[in-house]
Parts: structure tokens; sequence; C-alpha cells
């Protein structure tokens, strides 16, 4: 059994201050699809490619006006068909990983997709 801690990713983690052009700049180098503006080991926001489309004509803004702030997560040890039953219930394309209620990572659709051959057929029902 596959494991959310097995595919899980580091998180890029980012200050409430920086504007979405700074942002889309960061996931531009990095190649990734969201950052996490994070407040004592805790994360308090997710900002995708999404949010940053949905504001393509107001770059100057600051992020924390256009970030989701409804976060879900997932304790490291869960396994992956947990995670997409979660992601498919929330409509959502991305977990936050936790260990003891600390953000620890990120796992997402992408990453499950990638070893969907080990999923149970009735996961994302």
């Amino acid at each position: 059994m596959i494991r959310v801690k097995d595919l899980m990713k580091r998180v890029v983690s980012i200050e409430r201050n920086i504007t979405i052009k700074e942002a889309a700049k960061i996931m531009s180098k990095m190649n990734i699809g969201s950052l996490v503006l994070v407040k004592k080991d805790k994360a308090i926001g997710i900002l995708t490619e999404r949010d940053i489309i949905k504001n393509i004509s107001s770059l100057k803004k600051k992020i924390f006006s256009i970030i989701s702030k409804k976060l879900i997560d997932i304790e490291l040890n869960q396994n992956i068909e947990d995670a997409a039953e979660l992601m498919a219930r929330h409509k959502i394309k991305r977990l936050l990983v936790t260990e003891k209620g600390k953000l620890i990572g990120i796992i997402t659709a992408t990453d499950i997709i990638a070893n969907s051959d080990v999923l149970n057929e009735n996961s994302f029902l």
C-alpha cells in the first residue's frame, strides 16, 4: 500500500505581502503549481495557478487578498486512496500533508494519477 508520505513533495512557502506577479515568478521558476502561506509552521492559505489566472489583470495585488484560506490536509501515514477520496469529495487538486498538525509537505492529484495503477477503482467515485 502506498502512503501519502511516499508521494508527497516539499512545500514551497511564501510571505503574505508579496504580489501575485512575484508569486507567479516563483512558481514558474520552480515549476510548481502552488505556494503555501505559512505562519509559525502552520499553513494559513494556498495560492494556486488558478488563483493567478483568475487575477491576471491585477498582478500588483498582494497574494493575501486572493489566496484560498479553506485548507484541507491529510496525515502523512494515510494511504493515497484516502487522499484521492478527499480530493474528489472537496473538488480540489492539492492536499497539505501534516504530521501531528504540523505542515510537512503537499500531495497533488497529479502525484496520485501517476500512481493510479495501485488505486482501488472506487477511489474516484
